[in-house]
């Protein structure tokens, strides 16, 4: 089975290719570039690189949402083309869990974040289940920067770019991972996208939007 993992929630995306529970190669799409102007070129490239051929691709994912608005369009637009070209099934998948499942795997807990522009942020909490994989334990929140730096308990393990911003507001107690574990990556989000395929979980070629 290929998966193929399309990440855009950012201004620079990355895109990755899973075959039987293994990365094959994951590629960052080029720093100087919007993903809207490199992400066909990085998905042949990585096509190339692993040896397949889109007639072999089985899953295409890719994170619907929250982040850039421009960045989840194409994200979003591009994975159904591709499944839509190849026959294949398409998984969109929350990027707050992405970047969850991306933590250290002995974070049990944590909070996750993304900038939402104008002060504030939509942000999530998770928690692992047996197998590791994260599991929201609510609804993701819209709320103000301030407010949700206040609503943090001591103890509490944080992610999410919006720490780019913010880092240096985090209240006392309150851990922050380090930067690599801040944004989604496509090797995650295609490792989270087989685990719920093969759960069976399948999202609608026609019906699927992102969640800005």
């Amino acid at each position: 089975m290929y998966v193929i993992a399309l990440e855009t929630t950012e201004r620079i995306g990355s895109v990755a290719a899973l075959s039987g529970g293994k990365v094959l190669a994951e590629q960052r799409l080029p720093p100087d570039q919007r993903s809207a102007g490199s992400l066909a070129s990085g998905l042949r490239d990585l096509l190339d690189a692993v040896g397949c051929h889109p007639g072999q691709i089985d899953l295409v994912a890719t994170c619907i949402g929250p982040g850039s608005f421009t960045g989840l369009r194409v994200g979003v637009t591009a994975a159904k083309l591709l499944a839509y070209c190849a026959g294949a099934d398409v998984l969109g998948v929350d990027t707050l869990e992405v970047i969850a499942a991306g933590c250290p795997e002995d974070v049990q807990a944590l909070s996750v974040a993304v900038d939402a522009q104008r002060g504030q942020v939509v942000a999530g909490a998770f928690q692992r289940d047996a197998q590791g994989w994260p599991v929201a334990t609510g609804e993701a929140q819209l709320v103000d920067i301030d407010a949700w730096l206040r609503s943090l308990p001591p103890g509490t393990v944080l992610g999410g770019p919006i720490l780019r911003k913010i880092a240096q507001r985090v209240p006392q107690g309150v851990k922050v991972l380090a930067p690599q574990c801040w944004a989604p990556s496509a090797a995650v989000l295609a490792r989270l996208a087989e685990h719920h395929h093969a759960a069976g979980r399948r999202d609608d070629l026609w019906k699927l939007v992102p969640r800005y």
